[in-house]
């Protein structure tokens, strides 16, 4: 059991390293905005735009 648990772990790790990682927050942020009615995905533009400037990942919109 301890062995899946760790390598699910690696693979969760994995998944989130580097350029992913540090697009994070503002992929965070910017889903957080999304959430707000109609001013929403106006203001989720800019950490959207720093999120794809860090790691241009395709993402929904």
């Amino acid at each position: 059991m301890r062995i899946l648990i760790r390598l699910a772990a690696l693979i969760a790790l994995s998944a989130l390293a580097g350029c992913g990682l540090v697009a994070a927050p503002c992929r965070v942020t910017s889903a957080g905005l999304k959430i707000v009615p109609v001013v929403g995905p106006v203001a989720a533009a800019t950490p959207d735009a720093c999120a794809n400037a860090i790691d241009p990942t395709p993402t929904r919109s």
